[in-house]
């Protein structure tokens, strides 16, 4: 079954999506910000089949997440290295962290955020850059931008049309 592509779609989320949205892409990521950029260290850590790997880690760099250097020509080996575009994937994996151990995890949280200089447990949160307040869903609402086209005003105004539920933001 041809699984359809996000590429074109005009929401954010879904571009995004296309390039992250597999899950062997996430950890693969999640593993790279750990600093592992081998490709034999990536398998191990994952226990992925090595043409699942290959597949993850060429549209990893097709989509300018990760940039391959050559480490070794006889024979070819190369590095995995995250791009300015994969740093900035980072909040995206803190918040799927914090979510995770808010929300999956009976046992208790098996991996936590610490702050390098004192040690202490931090706790994820995403704020608005400009105003410095909590990204709740109560408090901001999403809005079509200026490229937005018929299709995205169109949900994002069905969404405003339904009575309010407890929380509602991403596009």
């Amino acid at each position: 079954m041809q699984r359809k592509s996000f590429g074109t779609m005009q929401c954010p989320i879904a571009r995004s999506l296309e390039r992250v949205g597999e899950w062997w892409s996430i950890l693969i990521l999640r593993d790279a910000f750990h600093g592992l950029t081998r490709f034999d260290q990536f398998q191990k850590s994952l226990d992925i089949a090595p043409n699942m790997l290959t597949r993850r880690l060429n549209a990893l760099v097709e989509s300018g997440l990760l940039e391959r250097r050559l480490y070794s020509e006889h024979p070819p080996r190369h590095d995995y290295v995250l791009t300015e575009r994969g740093r900035d994937f980072s909040p995206i994996l803190l918040a799927l962290l914090a979510w995770g151990n808010k929300h999956f995890a009976p046992e208790g949280p098996s991996v936590v955020l610490l702050d390098r200089e004192t040690g202490a447990e931090a706790q994820p949160m995403m704020i608005d850059k400009l105003s410095g307040k909590p990204l709740a869903t109560s408090r901001f609402r999403t809005a079509p931008g200026p490229a937005a086209d018929a299709r995205t005003r169109a949900r994002l105004e069905a969404g405003r049309a339904t009575p309010k539920t407890a929380s509602r933001a991403p596009g």
